[in-house]
């Protein structure tokens, strides 16, 4: 089958290979992949930066499908189901994290696309409790973005519970801070999203899902608009989404005192300076928010069946997987919101 494999570590070394079809037993399960979308993980893999990714591996992780084969010990899936799958592959099943199931924090976990084969082929396997059928309202289109909504609903909803009337700042108007303010917006709060003039083709997305105020930092003062949206106390919620140190330490600033700052964006170094000045007198609380757990993919889908979200919007670009550089490079570049590669017909 075809596969996008990243064989060595290092910037490149990505290309398509003929690779084994993986094979079921046990209680595992082949998805015939219909969609995969591209995360900023893949982008750091192929430019060499990602120390979590072990090649030779498949990349992909955030993908849909349908199950054309199960294995002997299967018992709620079957063949034709349409279905995603949790980015999980293998845990420990032994520390205290695995035993709430938060396999996000287990120190042995090994993930699809960056530990194990992944979504950019043809066929993926996983286990069945990490497979999720689809809900009667959920596209398979929806669907592969499922992953990076249960990130977003693990920061808004289990890391913080983001509540109605509540005034939330969602730094970076990519993927990530998109979907995070539609899970806040479905929730009842106003959402602020903040960003540069580069970001104009973002900015007309959020407009669309109906943000309550957009503010391109470089024309307007964010400060002057959260204060009078919020008679001068600041924002209960920052969600820092941009991985960018400035927005960081602004988040610190602007959040209001006993507020809430929650890190979902990744930084590109592990050290950096941080204004922890604030941290005193304002009584901030600061939490890191790491991808997601089963919980956040039972509510992700949820939401996206009952309408209340549509990650779908956020697609801008759906490419078929042999032109997938072209797909990497729009979006290392930022030139579309969110790329899909379409691995085969549904």
């Amino acid at each position: 089958m075809k596969a996008l494999v990243k064989y060595a570590k290092g910037p490149g070394n990505l290309e398509i290979r003929d690779v084994p079809e993986p094979q079921v037993s046990g209680d595992l399960v082949k998805i015939k992949v219909v969609y995969a979308g591209i995360c900023g993980s893949d982008l750091h893999t192929w430019a060499g930066n990602y120390a979590g990714n072990k090649p030779p591996v498949t990349l992909g992780h955030e993908f849909s499908g349908i199950v054309v084969d199960v294995g002997p010990e299967v018992k709620n899936i079957k063949v034709g189901d349409k279905v995603t799958s949790e980015t999980t592959f293998e845990t420990c099943n032994e520390c205290i994290y695995c035993k709430n199931e938060e396999y996000n924090l287990c120190s042995t976990r090994r993930g699809l696309g960056t530990q194990a084969d992944g979504g950019f082929a043809e066929y993926v396997i996983n286990h069945e409790p990490r497979v999720h059928v689809l809900p009667e309202n959920v596209s398979l289109l929806q669907a592969s973005l499922t992953e990076p909504l249960a990130c977003c609903v693990h920061g808004a909803l289990e890391t913080s519970q983001v509540k109605e009337g509540e005034t939330v700042l969602i730094f970076g108007p990519g993927a990530m801070g998109l979907l995070t303010g539609m899970v806040c917006k479905s929730q009842g709060a106003k959402v602020v999203l903040a960003g540069l003039t580069k970001d104009e083709e973002r900015f007309k997305v959020a407009r669309e899902l109906g943000f309550d105020r957009i503010v391109d930092q470089l024309k307007e003062d964010l400060g002057e608009v959260l204060s009078d949206m919020t008679d001068g106390v600041g924002p209960d919620k920052i969600y820092e989404c941009s991985g960018a140190i400035p927005a960081l330490n602004r988040s610190f600033e602007l959040i209001k005192k006993k507020g809430e700052v929650i890190q979902l964006g990744v930084f590109a170094r592990d050290i950096n300076e941080v204004n922890i000045g604030l941290f005193f007198p304002k009584e901030i609380r600061y939490y890191g928010s790491r991808t997601q757990k089963p919980s956040s993919w039972v509510k992700s889908l949820k939401l996206v069946n009952d309408g209340l979200v549509a990650p779908e919007k956020i697609v801008s670009m759906i490419t078929p997987l042999e032109n997938w550089e072209e797909g990497f490079t729009k979006s290392k570049n930022a030139e579309e919101v969110k790329v899909v590669i379409q691995v085969s017909d549904a």
